[in-house]
């Protein structure tokens, strides 16, 4: 006997609660952990590889000079290049305010330098961030958010070619509310990979961890190595929210911003024709 029935579409958030929520709480412990990470940054604003510091050899130094005509310069030393960053890094400020610091006042939490109140934002927030990873990361796993929204199919991981270059000429594919592969593929790295290693990292700066388990310094190549990744990977967290907020400009700003608060809605369930026991999807 053959009969046809129709399952009808309908329509479910595009973003739950929990993602929601994760997703604001992670905006503003980022903003902060970022403004007193460079505070303290400030306190020694250079970076070396290996277990301590080497002071003629560091690969990234922020520092000022005074230059030919008694005005100070900021420099910036990456490695055997040296860059003018008067105004910015080095040596920043206006008038009597002006001074020798890596990153200028606006960027630091506080503005003034004070390593001890950094140090206390930076821990505070190190540690509610961490949590809340780790409550997400199980959420992500049981919920079956992890499979069914970050996790790439075969053909996805097989046209990630295709979405680069849609992406490189601003063509964007938001139907349905569904993640794209190169999406899923950036979501996953940094949930499963910058995350990580900015926590380890972060908790390779803490002396008495530094005694309850040394081989986490071996990791990292030594306290330094450690400190250098932490920045690494903490730039590239702010490249990764600098291009997520470039994608969501020239994706509808809108619409993109309003899911995220209230969920939004997405379609799923696409209309099936099912003939006995076969099923074809229009």
């Amino acid at each position: 006997m053959t009969h046809d029935t129709a399952r009808r579409p309908h329509r479910d958030r595009r973003h739950r609660l929990p993602v929601r929520l994760w997703h604001w709480f992670n905006l503003w412990c980022l903003i902060v952990l970022l403004m007193s990470g460079l505070q303290i940054f400030n306190a020694h604003p250079a970076l070396y590889w290996g277990s301590a510091s080497d002071f003629s050899d560091p690969w990234l130094e922020m520092y000022a000079i005074r230059g030919a005509g008694g005005e100070i310069q900021g420099q910036t030393a990456l490695g055997p290049w040296v860059f003018d960053t008067t105004g910015v890094l080095g040596y920043s400020g206006h008038g009597d305010q002006a001074s020798v610091r890596g990153f200028p006042a606006w960027l630091t939490l506080p503005s003034y330098q004070y390593l001890t109140m950094g140090r206390l934002w930076h821990f505070f927030f190190a540690w509610l961030f961490a949590g809340a990873g780790a409550i997400f990361a199980l959420y992500a796993l049981f919920s079956g958010h992890l499979k069914r929204d970050l996790w790439l199919p075969a053909a996805q991981w097989r046209g990630l070619g295709r979405d680069i270059l849609d992406h490189l000429r601003l063509r964007f594919h938001t139907a349905h509310g569904h993640y794209n592969g190169l999406q899923k593929l950036s979501y996953l790295g940094v949930l499963f990979v910058a995350l990580p290693l900015m926590i380890l990292t972060g908790l390779c700066m803490s002396p008495t961890l530094n005694a309850a388990a040394p081989w986490l310094l071996d990791l990292f190549g030594g306290r330094q190595s450690a400190r250098s990744i932490h920045f690494i990977v903490a730039g590239s967290l702010v490249a990764f929210v600098a291009i997520h907020l470039l994608m969501v400009i020239l994706s509808g700003p809108i619409r993109q911003v309003r899911d995220m608060v209230t969920g939004g809605r997405r379609q799923s369930g696409a209309t099936d024709t099912v003939r006995g026991d076969r099923h074809e999807t229009p």
